[in-house]
């Protein structure tokens, strides 16, 4: 009943969804009544209001026209795929024959199989036994004629099939080894076979036989049950005696220069006596020069060394493993030998190496060295290659790194022994006869040694001594610059792009030097004389101007061309510039105050002598200026001449129109007749002392030893105040009479009218001279001082 139920209903909903479809079609509702069509505006519509029949027409014959281009253009198609279907029909039947052919084919082979697997089955057990038998058979006549084979492979020198044979046999014999039979015939085969490791063993000691026959020994031998071990041991030993000569004979180069080392250092103490301002190189007592050694020790050891470690990867490490060698680890036993040879020998020559380098002590020709070591380091990468991780080019690139660190010491010691020689120079031209300069005076200076003294003076002799130092400074970078040259090999590492270039060169040669060239300054500063000891004063004036140029622009320039030719490539502290300026600036000051020093001294001791050694009590009346005093303004006029060669003058106090005629009122006889007369009176010796201990009230101090600065005015001020005061304390110490004390008037009268020209301030003349002849006066017994008049007067006679 169910299922009829479900029957009809679905009829009933098929129904339903039919009549549904028929009224969708014919635009028809629910109610079975045409739908309310809207009004359409399209003139093909034919439903619609707006039905134009033309453009219907027009419509159709032009869709008309579309379907038969279409047609025609796809006409070839058509015929080609009826073509081709024409034709596949015809190959699949002719195909289906061939496989009926096929098919009866097969049934005749399986047929015929089948009656010939009948026909031989009976035969098929006997046949398989005789095979066996036969087989057997073979094997046995094998063994037999082992032992003649063997002696016949032996004769004819085949020892591999030799080996081969008596490997194939070696189980078989050892297994019925308890029959007599294979028992005679095991003996003979060991006989022989001990006799032919005999001969390989002779063949690879011998070692005149070519790589492959070498290897093929090798490989034998180990087939044997040779112990690779001592294979190896053998191998290494043979090849190390031939190394080992190689190296007797590059330290044969170097023995003959040991003797002559004991002595250099008595050489080297010499050297700076016969340096010339040019590095000229030192002969060494070589045989050869240091590029024909390491070409030698490359050519002959290195490549030794390289042929040995090829064959030997060849034989033992790189060699396929077989059979029963693949589980004796040979290659690893063997790799472990071979670097410890390497080391070895490598130690030697590389010791042989460090010693003939170190005998390259002259600096003159560095490109030489330095080819040396790119060759020497460029030979040992083809170790690292056929070796990798050898230490080998990590220990050859540490003594190239040695070796450019000796050289760098060794230049900066040429620069300084040069720029000792050069203030040798510098002093003998100073020490040469004078030579008359602008203006009458008269500066040490000569024509000097070396080339060093030009006749110009001393600027031209300053001129000379820079440009010297520097262009030895350019010189030296130059030759160091070959070190990290893009064609060297080394110079890639990292040593010489980085710190070589900021340590080496920069801090240990050029700063090193520049601060050579201030303290050796400052030496001539620290002597136990008071004149200065042996120093010229022109060198110390000469070294301050030196080292002031170097502060304001040799040292940037120095090391700015320093940093262009060696970039280097990590940042290490450096020390900067401005240090070296401020130390090269202290040296110039500590060497011109030190000149103001000496040159201060020498003019008081000729006035400390003249007051010293004359009697002032019992003096005769003055008619003239002491010569001393004389001498004193010619001093001091060849002084400012010879600074002022190298110093600008610097700025003075506006001087008044009358500075050379003050003295007069100050001095004069009425001015000082008050002062002096109540000073030695009996009622008033303490009013004297009042009032000159009041008028130092109102002066100004003077620092007599002060710092100068870096102009003539300033250097002539020291000079003059350290002269004065000298003059000053020694009067202080005499006691004068009467014609004393005029001749003191005399004296400081002419000093005051040349003097005041020099100092910055003509007032700090006035007043120590003023202090002298007061001091004069009151160490006066009867003191009566000169008319200012007589006093002109005796000043412009003398």
């Amino acid at each position: 009943m169910d299922g009829e139920v479900e029957t009809a209903e679905s009829g009933a909903s098929r129904k339903r969804r039919v009549h549904g479809m028929l009224k969708l079609y014919y635009g028809m509702n629910e109610e079975g009544k045409a739908a309310e069509l809207s009004d359409s505006l399209d003139p093909c519509d034919i439903n619609g209001p707006h039905f134009d029949p033309d453009v219907f027409l027009n419509k159709i014959r032009s869709l008309d026209s579309d379907m038969q281009t279409l047609v025609y253009e796809n006409y070839n198609k058509f015929i080609s795929a009826t073509d081709t279907i024409r034709k596949m029909k015809n190959d699949f039947k002719k195909m289906e024959d061939e496989m009926d052919c096929l098919s009866t084919n097969m049934a005749a082979i399986t047929e015929f199989s089948a009656s010939i697997s009948g026909t031989l089955q009976d035969q098929h057990t006997q046949i398989t036994k005789l095979s066996g038998v036969h087989t057997l058979l073979r094997k046995l006549q094998f063994l037999f004629e082992l032992p003649a084979r063997l002696n016949k492979c032996v004769e004819l020198q085949a020892y591999g099939q030799a080996v081969s044979s008596h490997r194939r046999a070696r189980c078989v014999l050892q297994q019925y080894s308890h029959l007599p039979s294979f028992k005679g015939i095991q003996d003979d085969c060991h006989l022989i076979m001990e006799d032919l490791a005999q001969e390989l063993r002779h063949k690879f000691r011998d070692g005149g036989s070519s790589a492959k026959d070498l290897s093929e020994c090798v490989e034998l031998l180990l087939q044997l049950d040779e112990p690779a071990e001592e294979l190896c041991d053998k191998f290494l030993n043979h090849a190390g005696a031939r190394l080992q000569l190689d190296l007797a004979g590059l330290e044969a180069e170097i023995r003959p220069s040991e003797p002559p080392a004991s002595a250099s250092p008595k050489t080297s103490s010499s050297s700076p006596k016969t340096t010339s301002p040019s590095f000229t190189a030192t002969p060494t007592a070589a045989k050869t020069d240091i590029l024909e050694f390491i070409d030698r020790g490359c050519n002959e050891f290195v490549s030794s060394l390289c042929l040995v470690v090829t064959s030997y990867q060849e034989l033992f490490v790189n060699h396929p493993q077989t059979g029963e060698l693949a589980y004796k680890n040979i290659p690893q036993m063997a790799s472990g030998k071979l670097h410890i040879f390497v080391d070895d020998l490598a130690a030697r020559y590389f010791s042989i190496v460090e010693r003939r380098i170190q005998e390259e002590r002259g600096v003159g020709d560095n490109s030489l060295l330095v080819r040396a070591l790119d060759r020497f380091h460029r030979r040992l990468q083809a170790v690292a290659k056929l070796l990798p991780g050898s230490q080998v080019p990590a220990r050859g690139t540490e003594i190239v790194v040695r070796a450019a660190t000796e050289r760098v010491r060794q230049y900066l010691q040429a620069l300084q022994s040069f720029y000792l020689d050069t203030l040798t120079d510098v002093r003998q031209a100073l020490a040469a006869p004078r030579i008359s300069m602008a203006g009458g005076a008269a500066v040490a200076l000569g024509g000097g040694a070396g080339g060093l003294a030009p006749s110009g003076g001393l600027p031209d002799l300053l001129a000379s001594l820079s440009a010297s130092i520097l262009n030895q400074i350019k010189s030296v970078l130059a030759s160091v610059h070959l070190f990290t040259a893009k064609d060297i090999t080394f110079s890639n590492k990292p040593y010489f792009k980085g710190e070589f270039c900021s340590q080496g060169v920069r801090e240990n040669l050029v700063v090193s030097f520049i601060k050579f060239i201030c303290q050796s300054s400052r030496q001539f500063c620290e002597s136990a004389s008071d004149k200065g000891g042996s120093t010229p004063p022109a060198l110390l004036l000469l070294l301050s101007r030196l080292c002031l140029d170097y502060e304001t622009s040799t040292i940037s320039y120095i090391l700015t061309l320093t940093d262009e030719q060696f970039l280097a490539q990590h940042h290490s502290p450096v020390t900067p510039v401005t240090a070296l300026c401020a130390e090269a600036r202290g040296a110039a000051q500590k060497l011109l105050n030190h000149y103001v020093k000496v040159q201060g001294l020498i003019i008081s001791q000729m006035l400390r002598k003249s007051v010293e050694t004359r009697d002032w009590v019992n003096t005769i009346e003055p008619r003239n200026v002491r010569a001393v005093m004389k001498r004193v303004v010619e001093d001091t006029t060849s002084i400012d001449v010879q600074v002022g060669l190298l110093y600008e003058e610097g700025v003075r106090k506006a001087h008044s129109s009358d500075s050379s005629k003050r003295t007069f009122s100050v001095y004069s006889s009425s001015r000082q007749q008050p002062r002096y007369a109540a000073s030695y009176t009996p009622s008033a010796p303490m009013d004297t002392n009042l009032l000159s201990n009041i008028h130092k009230l109102f002066s100004e101090r003077i620092d007599i030893f002060s710092s100068v600065e870096f102009n003539k005015v300033s250097v002539m001020t020291g000079i003059i105040k350290i002269s004065l005061k000298t003059f000053l304390e020694c009067v202080r110490l005499r006691t004068f009479g009467r014609y004393g004390l005029q001749q003191i008037q005399v004296d400081c009268h002419y000093l005051q009218m040349y003097l005041w020209r020099f100092v910055s301030d003509e007032n700090l003349a006035h007043f120590l001279l003023d202090e002298i002849v007061g001091s004069t006066a009151h160490r006066c017994l009867d003191p009566a001082p000169m008319e200012q008049s007589v006093i002109e007067v005796i000043c412009e006679r003398g």
